[in-house]
């Protein structure tokens, strides 16, 4: 299964990585984060989130990156190359809020 990593840091305080890969035609974006900041904001050491978007939402994902429908490899890194920073999960999250696509998202702590 090809993954690749959209954002991931690592020092004293906290561990992120977030990455994106499929499950069938399922897209998936997860987060993890781990460490005292995330205990001292959440009162867990850890925390994570997950976005599932199903064909339907990959399609427009294909469309709106101009990359032919199927072409899994290359959305993963259109993905990689826009959204990299620490809000990528939030950003990709309103991108397909404000395109009404239906997805399924979830937390955990």
């Amino acid at each position: 299964m090809e993954s690749v990593t959209l954002f991931e840091l690592k020092n004293e305080g906290i561990r992120i990585n977030i990455s994106a890969y499929f499950e069938g035609d399922v897209l998936v974006v997860d987060g993890y984060d781990i460490g005292k900041t995330v205990e001292e904001f959440w009162g867990d050491s850890d925390y994570e989130y997950v976005v599932k978007i199903p064909a339907p939402g990959v399609e427009f994902l294909y469309q709106y990156f101009g990359i032919a429908t199927g072409a899994k490899h290359e959305l993963l890194q259109a993905l990689a190359n826009r959204y990299n920073s620490n809000f990528c999960y939030s950003e990709i999250r309103q991108l397909l809020d404000d395109h009404k696509i239906k997805y399924e998202g979830f937390t955990w702590t």
